[in-house]
């Protein structure tokens, strides 16, 4: 599990990134990723996937 901050979310697009807690790594979060609904800064507990473009953050969850 990784921690981080919800740096941006489009509810209408479905998709977000989210800034990890301990490096300056930052994470595409789709809304099917999604556990719980985020907002821009929650704070929110993530896996990581490999999607087509790099590290997705899945099973996101507000924490």
């Amino acid at each position: 599990m990784n921690n981080g901050t919800v740096k941006f979310f489009n509810d209408l697009k479905g998709f977000g990134f989210i800034k990890e807690t301990n490096s300056d790594q930052e994470y595409f979060v789709h809304a099917s990723g999604l556990v719980d609904e985020i907002r821009e800064n929650d704070e929110v507990t993530f896996d990581l996937q490999e999607g087509k473009k790099g590290l997705n953050a899945v099973n996101v969850k507000r924490s």
